[in-house]
């Protein structure tokens, strides 16, 4: 009898659509599944679904999402916000035993501390094996889809491409004096390149550069890149590389280059444990790690992660952001940052 009640229970949730179309327990089952009808399991089953809903941060995430529709039909819900209010959005709806969203896009870090927290799922997916050994950490509950680079921007029209610095050490010339700009909550790529130059070494540059020529301090790289088109800061540390390259697209006189040691972290797609439609979902994380799914972010200048869509700043000498360390160092490095970039910001 009490497995009968459950049955139509079940049944019921799939009419109602209130926890979405399978058991809890199937999300699992088909989140590890990985027979030789896979994927016709999940397509049958995301047929008994109503869509999915997708948390993100990037922009162009709806035309993967777009592209995902066209390819299977089914509808995709969005809801964009920053990276650390998808995380707090995340643990306060499933606290609060919410169990709405069924893909999260966000930074390593955040979708690190959503694994620390116990809701994602691990997903075995057969395209996975096709992209580079950092998108996918042992763990298995997040994937990394594109690399997040962060590199520097000048406006063309301020700054010619021989004045240029060759070194974060360049920037100690008094000429640099007023012009320069970076993100106001890089904590995580400051830390990182702290590590990689050598901290003692890193924070007598970086003390010298602000001492000397003072920096400007803006939150949001999107806000960060456009200011740097329009003239107001003639040069960004620290912009997200696709930044300038979209703006530039449009005719803005701006350009972006690197300065070594170039420091990137992955922007990572993850399941919900509770995921309400994980057929569903489990389709739409194999089509955006497929190389189909990743060429669709490639035409908006992302690094992908595939290894069949290689990229001049996707090599050897790129260095990664570690996501347990950045949120174990996170108040370290915010207190840093703070101290000696942010507070002396001019």
């Amino acid at each position: 009898m009490k497995k009968i009640l459950k049955n139509v229970m079940a049944s019921a949730l799939v009419v109602l659509g209130a926890q979405g179309a399978l058991a809890q327990g199937s999300v699992s089952e088909l989140a590890l599944y990985q027979g030789p009808d896979r994927q016709a399991r999940l397509v049958e089953a995301a047929k008994k679904e109503n869509g999915i809903t997708v948390y993100h941060s990037y922009p162009a995430l709806t035309n993967v999402m777009a592209a995902f529709t066209k390819k299977y039909g089914i509808k995709t819900r969005a809801w964009r916000a920053g990276s650390e209010a998808i995380l707090q959005r995340v643990i306060t709806e499933s606290r609060g035993n919410r169990f709405e969203v069924d893909i999260v896009q966000n930074n390593a870090p955040e979708n690190e501390a959503a694994h620390r927290e116990k809701l994602l799922q691990a997903v075995r997916s057969p395209f996975t094996a096709e992209l580079i050994p950092q998108a996918t950490p042992a763990h298995g509950e997040w994937v990394g889809v594109t690399l997040d680079v962060w590199t520097a921007a000048y406006n063309t029209n301020r700054i010619t491409e021989a004045e240029l610095p060759k070194s974060y050490e360049d920037l100690q010339d008094p000429k640099w004096k007023g012009r320069l700009g970076i993100e106001a909550n890089n904590h995580g790529w400051f830390g990182t390149l702290l590590l990689e130059m050598g901290e003692e070494r890193g924070r007598e540059i970086f003390r010298n550069i602000v001492a000397t020529n003072g920096i400007s301090a803006r939150k949001g790289h999107s806000l960060l890149t456009t200011m740097v088109a329009s003239g107001e800061v003639p040069l960004a540390l620290t912009v997200y590389n696709w930044n300038p390259e979209q703006l530039k697209a449009k005719g803005a006189p701006i350009k972006g280059f690197t300065l070594k040691p170039v420091i990137a972290q992955p922007s990572t797609v993850a399941l919900l444990k509770k995921a309400p439609n994980p057929a569903s979902a489990i389709l739409f994380y194999d089509f955006i790690v497929s190389e189909e799914g990743q060429r669709v972010l490639q035409e908006f200048s992302y690094v992908t992660t595939h290894k069949k869509l290689p990229h001049p700043l996707r090599d050897d000498a790129l260095r990664y952001i570690d996501p347990a360390k950045a949120i174990d160092m996170q108040n370290a490095w915010l207190t840093t940052f703070d101290e000696m970039i942010v507070k002396k910001a001019k």
